[in-house]
């Protein structure tokens, strides 16, 4: 097991430990309920340094990432950020993924952890004349600072004007005394940021965030948390609503996938599926009943199986279960009744629109 740059804060700090994308992580501190109503109320800090980070710099670099991705790379500036996906020849899904324009010619690709080395091995496959692609990932430390307050909190440690950062845009600061990438995107559905600097400054960058945020109850978030939180916003997770057998039009994510940039892996695919129409798609699942849907579960209508469940939980911000799950053409319709088949008893639930939390 390989381990963050704060691993021994989350052991300081008590935190229950479990094996994920390769790293001993914390998945709670205290408890994921009362965790997750942190990052709904307040502010929560997340160690994410298990993701990868990879650098892309060179001539062909924009080329390189636009035939490698499904968004359009063309359109950033420097200092956007952008989410996107990979996809194999078939159209199944490689990675999702951020896109940072640090420069021209310079960008920085930010992929799941359990991911970082299928992802390299691909990119590499593919890559062109005049790129440098190297993996950053373990000269970065990455942590999320999500909730409401996560501005306040920041605000005191920077001289950048936080409200001058629009969603999916970065600067490069200083935060703290250390120089930084500042984003703000996220994966909770609140306000929040994400900082990328070196590892030798673990320590003191998280004591500064905990110190600025004592006033506005800042709590360390683990694991459990940031899937319920993600859950409650439709996002998906990889390993989990999608993976290599499935495509991001299916997965809800055809915002992302611009079939009109030119040529780019698995755009053909893509297209085909788009012309001849969805056969099946990723949709919210409300449980009307006292039951959580785990992933695998098989979703019904009638007695007979129009789905599996990829993933659910119970809800903290809506205090009930809710899951997500691929259903069969027919079934997209929202309100539509479904059961699920939970353990031998089958479970009425109903379609719903993600995101569950309206924000």
């Amino acid at each position: 097991m390989k381990q963050t740059p704060f691993h021994s804060i989350h052991r300081q700090l008590g935190a229950k430990m479990v094996p994920f994308g390769g790293y001993e992580m914390p998945v709670q501190y205290t408890s994921i309920i009362e965790e997750h109503k942190a990052v709904r109320t307040a502010v929560g800090v997340f160690d994410v340094s298990h993701m990868g980070e990879f650098v892309v710099k060179g001539k062909n670099a924009q080329a390189f990432l636009q035939r490698m991705t499904v968004n359009d790379v063309a359109v950033l500036v420097p200092g956007e950020a952008q989410y996107s996906a990979m996809c194999y020849d078939d159209a199944g899904i490689v990675d999702d993924l951020l896109v940072y324009k640090i420069g021209e010619n310079h960008f920085m690709v930010v992929v799941n952890a359990s991911n970082v080395e299928k992802d390299f091995e691909w990119m590499n496959r593919h890559l062109m004349p005049d790129v440098d692609l190297r993996n950053e990932s373990d000269a970065t430390a990455l942590l999320a600072i999500q909730g409401p307050k996560s501005q306040t909190v920041i605000q005191k440690l920077t001289s950048v004007d936080l409200k001058s950062i629009p969603y999916y845009r970065f600067k490069e600061a200083s935060v703290a005394g250390v120089d930084m990438i500042l984003s703000r995107t996220g994966y909770t559905g609140e306000l929040g940021y994400e900082i990328y600097f070196s590892p030798s400054y673990a320590e003191n960058v998280w004591n500064a965030l905990f110190k600025a945020g004592k006033d506005c109850g800042i709590k360390p978030i683990g694991l459990g948390a940031r899937d319920t939180l993600r859950l409650e916003m439709g996002y998906c997770l990889y390993g989990n609503d999608i993976d290599q057998t499935t495509n991001t039009l299916e997965a809800g994510l055809g915002w992302i996938t611009k079939l009109k940039k030119g040529e780019f892996l698995g755009k053909p695919v893509l297209e085909k599926v788009k012309a001849e129409g969805l056969k099946r798609k990723l949709v919210g699942i409300e449980i009307e009943e006292k039951a959580i849907a785990r992933h695998g579960y098989a979703i019904l209508s009638k007695g007979t199986q129009i789905g599996s469940v990829t993933s659910g939980t119970f809800s903290p911000s809506l205090e009930r279960a809710i899951a997500m799950g691929y259903v069969d053409a027919a079934h997209f319709a929202d309100g539509s009744p479904v059961h699920i088949d939970v353990r031998g008893k089958e479970v009425k639930g109903k379609i719903t629109a993600l995101p569950f939390l309206k924000k």
